[in-house]
């Protein structure tokens, strides 16, 4: 990756600048339609294309019809500790941009887990900010190392869904600096992304898309950032305010701000045609960054990228050295098959160990190819004497959701006078086009819909079926006409969630198991006002025949008692967890937690599989044999938990996020904006910094908690100091080094965290500082009996606080200690680290 930009790339730039004109560079800095900017064939500029992330990449077509790799959620990422597989997910990731046409990637997210109610957490890594950026700069490496450019998002601030387009979050500048703004600052400096992605919401007064002080003063001046700031899709409306904040690019387009709107604003004297050069000018750099600017050489020329890389095996591989083992009693886990005392039957239980819920709603929504559901993965790497049962247990939702298994469908797309002007597959009942249609297909001529084909059911019974979406529906199964009606807007504030709708119940069909019914859902499109929106959503919605509570869950609990080890697996949902809301508690859906609770009364060993993208009470914690956390682990999910549950691989997560027991127990936990402000009353006491500092209640599991399959000692720790006493002005007080020995029976791999923790006495009470921060981690490898050793910078930053009077960072002297070991709450060894 370019780590500045070269002479010969700025001469091009210039040039071609120069050959435009006020109108065309207007037009530039506005999206031609839902997600690329226009080419100029005059300068040989290409149009630039964008699409969302972060756990795959969607291309313009946000269809299933074109499908992407998924990979595990961005919370999973963290959990591996690992920024070099975050690297290799990012080089991953820009081969799929580079398949789908795509130069920017809309990503990564690296906004803060400040409250666990925040509905998009999963999207996001960590609580803490250090964890974050490390993530963060090696997933925009790894995108950027294949010549594609990433927009680091949300700036910021953006840590809730709540009222997300208009609150103004309150926080005081040593908040902002120590956390907020830190791994923004942290991948500006040690990534050099290409673009920034400016929030909706406002920070102390000011909407993020005009935030002069913090995009022009810190991010350009203070950090040196040299790319792009996009706005999020609809966020900038002013035209003036916008460019003097120092917004690049609106979309999208082209009915935004800036175009025709900004052309008008200089030849008014609004604005300075200055400003227009300066956006025109990070434009064009980007677009030659990635190779759309003839005569430009590419950041990464194309002979310098990664090889071809595996997405399956990838995604794998994430999945199960992201899994949490939170709790292993008795050494449940592994499973191993085989011999007098292996494992000789098994119950799996759970509507999602079937139908695994593999990643979160909302723009980081991608369709994969296939999914490797729980049940698929375990009937696969079981031997065949060991026979596996399957109960659904209990429903987590009550919801109809888009057609799935048993459907064979297609999109067919009609003109207002019947003719076909497209067809489109479907594996799934979800049409989700936005801005790109089937071959032939104009959105201006586009009248209906048709999601068509059969349905072959997996269960006899009543089968319900409905509409999500908004317009005019005609539902047929079988020949029968269940609706022929109109589904109107949604009372919400957000329009996401009223444009995608809610699932609605239209009738119900008597089915016979493998017997096929044809099946049909026209849909009159609605289209908006809104030049910027062509786009058609809609789905088919379908609910398998529903079953007495009460019955499922004695199945599961017979099941469980007839085998050797009962596996539950547990999960939220889509009306649980996405984008758009916020949560507004942490249980679990459904009967979930009685069905836990009941299958472990059975005496049979119990091992829960917790299939959530963030934090969830578990009140049956401490009743089951183990629990282990997949996130939303993606598209390998049932093969990568295999692995682990079978013991082929271990699970090498640590939680990248405090888990409550209750949510009345966390530190914060205000989402909701009060008269348009939302108060980050805590300061920078967020996580486990907040929950250190309370009295009363503990967590039910802290930061960097997680077991493995072998057990470590922490041997020795050593501190070596920088020749300066005060530390090294470029980030690093010294080295830790520590030794850990394996003391198990198996390899294993251990997550060493460093924490550097202010004396009491002399430095934290003073400056009202956190016990504790981390300050660094390492992973130690060792064979049973060998030892290894990891030596870990001590970040310089870790011993500064914003000092709010100065305007700047400030380093506290005094004596700290450096505490190693395997989470914040289990710390193993100290060495005395003195800052003077």
């Amino acid at each position: 990756m370019a780590e500045a930009i070269s002479a010969g790339v700025s001469g091009v730039v210039e040039k071609a600048l120069g050959a435009l004109d006020l109108e065309t560079k207007a037009r530039l800095l506005a999206g031609q339609d839902m997600w690329s900017l226009p080419a100029v064939p005059a300068i040989g500029l290409r149009s630039l294309v964008m699409s969302d992330g972060p756990i795959g990449v969607r291309g313009v077509r946000w269809t299933a019809d074109d499908p992407s790799i998924a990979l595990p959620s961005p919370t999973a990422l963290a959990a591996t500790w690992d920024p070099a597989l975050a690297r290799r997910a990012g080089r991953l990731l820009a081969q799929e941009a580079r398949r789908k046409g795509v130069h920017v990637l809309l990503a990564p997210t690296v906004n803060l887990h400040r409250s666990p109610l925040g509905g998009r957490h999963f999207e996001a890594y960590s609580e803490d900010p250090y964890l974050t950026g490390a993530i963060g700069t090696g997933y925009v490496h790894g995108v950027q190392d294949g010549g594609v450019g990433t927009t680091v998002k949300h700036f910021v601030a953006n840590d809730a869904e709540t009222e997300r387009f208009t609150v103004d979050n309150q926080v005081g500048a040593r908040a902002l600096r120590e956390l907020y703004l830190a791994p923004f600052e942290a991948i500006v400096k040690d990534a050099r992304p290409w673009g920034i992605m400016a929030a909706y919401n406002g920070v102390n007064g000011a909407t993020m898309t005009e935030h002069r002080a913090l995009q022009r003063g810190v991010l350009r001046g203070e950090w040196g950032f040299d790319g792009f700031i996009v706005s999020d899709w609809t966020a900038a409306r002013d035209t003036a305010g916008a460019l003097a904040g120092g917004l690049d690019v609106a979309m999208p387009g082209p009915g935004t701000v800036y175009g025709e709107a900004l052309a008008a604003a200089v030849r008014d004297g609004l604005v300075a045609e200055s400003d227009v050069d300066d956006a025109v000018r990070r434009v064009l750099t980007l677009a030659a960054r990635v190779g759309a600017l003839d005569g430009a050489e590419p950041a990464v020329a194309p002979a310098d990228r990664p090889g071809p890389i595996d997405g399956d095996a990838l995604a794998r591989e994430i999945a199960r050295r992201s899994f949490v083992l939170l709790r292993n009693e008795t050494q449940a886990l592994p499973l191993t098959p085989g011999g007098p005392s292996g494992l000789r039957s098994l119950a799996l239980i759970g509507a999602a160990a079937r139908d695994a819920r593999v990643l979160g709603g909302g723009s980081a929504l991608v369709f994969p190819d296939h999914v490797v559901s729980p049940l698929d993965g375990l009937r696969a790497a079981l031997p065949a004497d060991v026979p596996l049962t399957y109960a659904v247990g209990a429903d987590p939702t009550d919801e109809l959701a888009p057609a799935g298994p048993g459907f064979a469908l297609r999109a067919v797309v009609r003109a207002e006078d019947g003719r076909v002007l497209g067809e489109s597959r479907l594996p799934s009942g979800q049409v989700q086009w936005l801005g790109d249609f089937p071959e032939g297909v104009a959105y201006e001529e586009l009248h209906s819909v048709e999601v068509t084909g059969t349905f072959t059911p997996r269960e006899s019974g009543a089968h319900s079926f409905g509409t999500r979406g908004l317009g005019g529906f005609r539902l047929t199964v079988g020949g029968e006409v269940l609706f022929d009606g109109h589904q109107t807007m949604d009372e919400t504030d957000d329009p996401f969630e009223a444009f995608f709708g809610s699932p609605v119940p239209r009738g119900r069909a008597e089915l016979t198991v493998g017997e096929p019914v044809e099946v049909s859902l026209i849909s009159t499109v609605a289209k908006t006002d809104e030049a910027n929106w062509k786009a058609v959503c809609f789905s088919l919605v379908h609910r398998a025949p529903e079953r007495d509570p009460e019955e499922l869950i004695q199945e599961a609990v017979a099941a469980a008692t007839a085998a050797d080890t009962a596996v539950v697996v547990v999960a939220t949902t889509e009306s649980v967890e996405s984008e758009g809301f916020d949560r507004t508690n942490l249980r679990l859906p459904g009967r979930q937690d009685e069905l836990v609770r009941r299958v472990a009364a059975t005496g049979t060993p119990t091992v829960v599989v917790v299939n959530a993208g963030s934090p969830v009470e578990m009140p049956w914690r401490e009743d089951v044999a183990a629990v282990l956390l997949s996130w939303f682990p993606g598209q390998e999910a049932g093969a990568a938990l295999a692995d682990v549950l079978l013991g082929a691989e271990e699970p090498g997560g640590r939680l990248p996020t405090t888990w409550p027991v209750r949510l009345t127990d966390a530190p914060v936990s205000q989402v909701a904006p009060s008269e348009g402000q939302l108060s980050y009353d805590e300061g920078v006491f967020i996580g486990y910094r907040a929950w250190e500092r309370q009295q009363g209640a503990a967590p039910a599991y802290w930061f960097g908690h997680g077991l493995g399959y072998t057990d470590w000692a922490y041997e020795a720790v050593d501190f070596t100091p920088t020749g300066d006493p005060a530390g090294d002005p470029a980030g690093e007080l010294g080295t830790v080094t520590v030794r850990v020995r394996n003391v198990g029976s198996r390899p294993g791999r251990e997550v060493v965290q460093l924490y550097l923790a202010p004396q009491a006495d002399s430095v934290r009470t003073a400056e009202d500082r956190p016990a504790r921060c981390l300050a660094g981690f390492a992973a130690a490898e060792a064979g049973p009996g060998e030892t290894a050793e990891v030596a870990i910078p001590v970040r310089r930053r870790a011993a500064e606080i914003w000092d709010e009077a100065a305007d700047a960072w400030r380093l506290v002297p005094g004596t700290y200690t450096a505490e190693a070991g395997r989470s914040v709450a289990d710390l193993r060894l100290t060495a005395p680290v003195v800052v003077s």
